[in-house]
């Protein structure tokens, strides 16, 4: 519960009762932008307040939601239109969303600029990697030999796959173990990973898993798998949003 303030209240004490705003990009349809409750929920859950960013018509709104956002998460949904790292579409690439891909590179990019906190998941760790610079396979399944089911039919919270994370990496800080078990929904995944970027956990199969920029002035993490739809009955996935709101608190 907040604290009451009042006039002689001193600026930092208003600040540290005031919970980070995190905006979480929404999917897009035809007629809609919508969000899984679990993404908000999560946020929410972590300490921060979520905001839902729809797809904008006007593109100053996006500086504008950099200004007032403490840090963004880029969620799942579509696949990334290939031109976006110089390739024609091949065999196996799935349905697109050309406005959400535009509006979401041009906010990651705003973002890191002003170093503002990013977090991404599944179709979000891959928007961030072709934002910065990075490709994607446009289908695992026919551009790579060793993959493992990526695509798993079980519930969304049950993990079906282990992920083996790098020592010394921040993401290996949170969890603090090298190997997690993960649920998985993605037939993408980063190829040639962005060269602002580091891959810190892959699969069995060595596609990626997770990658991050972390240091004392950015804070970018992305992972594959969909910690959110896992937190209610493995904790441990939390301690991803609890991280990434603790920094949009710290670069408050």
């Amino acid at each position: 519960m907040l604290k009451k303030l009042d006039f002689f209240t001193p600026i930092n004490s208003i600040i540290q009762v005031m919970k980070p705003t995190v905006g979480i990009t929404c999917s897009v349809d035809e007629n809609s932008s919508k969000l899984n409750e679990a993404y908000y929920k999560a946020v929410e859950k972590a300490g921060a307040l979520p905001l839902m960013i729809p797809l904008y018509g006007d593109k100053q709104n996006l500086q504008r939601l950099a200004e007032i956002l403490d840090g963004i998460l880029f969620s799942g949904g579509f696949d990334l239109d290939p031109k976006w790292y110089d390739e024609e579409p091949r065999k196996g690439l799935g349905t697109i969303t050309p406005l959400r891909d535009e509006q979401e590179i041009e906010l990651c990019r705003v973002f890191f600029k002003i170093k503002k906190p990013i977090f991404g998941i599944c179709r979000g760790i891959q928007m961030i990697n072709v934002a910065l610079g990075g490709s994607l396979y446009q289908d695992i399944n026919t551009q790579h030999d060793r993959a493992l089911k990526h695509s798993q039919d079980a519930p969304d919270f049950y993990p079906t796959h282990r992920v083996y994370l790098q020592k010394g990496t921040f993401l290996y800080s949170v969890f603090g173990k090298e190997e997690i078990p993960v649920n998985s929904f993605h037939h993408q995944a980063v190829k040639r990973v962005s060269p602002l970027l580091k891959v810190v956990a892959h699969a069995q199969d060595g596609i990626v898993e997770a990658v991050e920029k972390i240091d004392d002035e950015t804070f970018v993490l992305a992972v594959q798998w969909h910690p959110e739809r896992m937190v209610e009955r493995y904790p441990e996935q939390l301690r991803l949003f609890e991280a990434f709101v603790e920094n949009c608190k710290r670069r408050k």
